[in-house]
């Protein structure tokens, strides 16, 4: 591609020296070797949406009280701790693990969407989706390990 020579624009004739782009008086392109390619537009092609699964502790249970058979709903921090129910005021421990305690749901707050989830025990250590925002979730029942 050789550069401007000089000479008369060949828009509006003005001499214009050599080695310019674009004429000083009409702003004309001087070689037309500089002129731009029209470059095709890609087609739109949509990222694939990324699925992020996250791991979620349970927040606390729903558990029948052993003497009146009521639901309570009770936090995850008193696992092991005796309790009183509100209904009828027998006193209980908590335990999760024991079968008795399983016969109702655990809560979960949904990490995408930070709503609250009640979940069936068997619903433990798999992967589920909010009902809210469709967010993946693996249910534990500890608290996720810091990365």
């Amino acid at each position: 591609m050789p550069a401007w020579p000089g000479g008369p624009c060949p828009e509006c004739g003005d001499y214009m020296p050599e080695k310019l782009i674009h004429c000083q008086t009409c702003r004309a392109l001087l070689n037309p070797d500089l002129a731009p390619e029209r470059a095709p537009v890609p087609e739109f092609a949509p990222l694939p949406e990324l699925e992020i699964m996250v791991d979620a502790a349970a927040a606390g249970y729903f558990v029948a009280c052993p003497a009146c058979e009521h639901e309570l709903r009770i936090r995850r921090k008193f696992r092991g701790m005796r309790l009183q129910c509100k209904f009828c005021s027998a006193t209980f421990q908590l335990d999760p693990s024991a079968a008795e305690s399983r016969n109702i749901a655990l809560f979960v707050d949904c990490p995408h969407c930070r709503r609250e989830l009640r979940a069936a025990w068997k619903y433990l250590n798999t992967k589920v989706v909010c009902k809210h925002c469709r967010g993946q979730i693996h249910l534990v029942d500890e608290e996720p390990a810091p990365e």
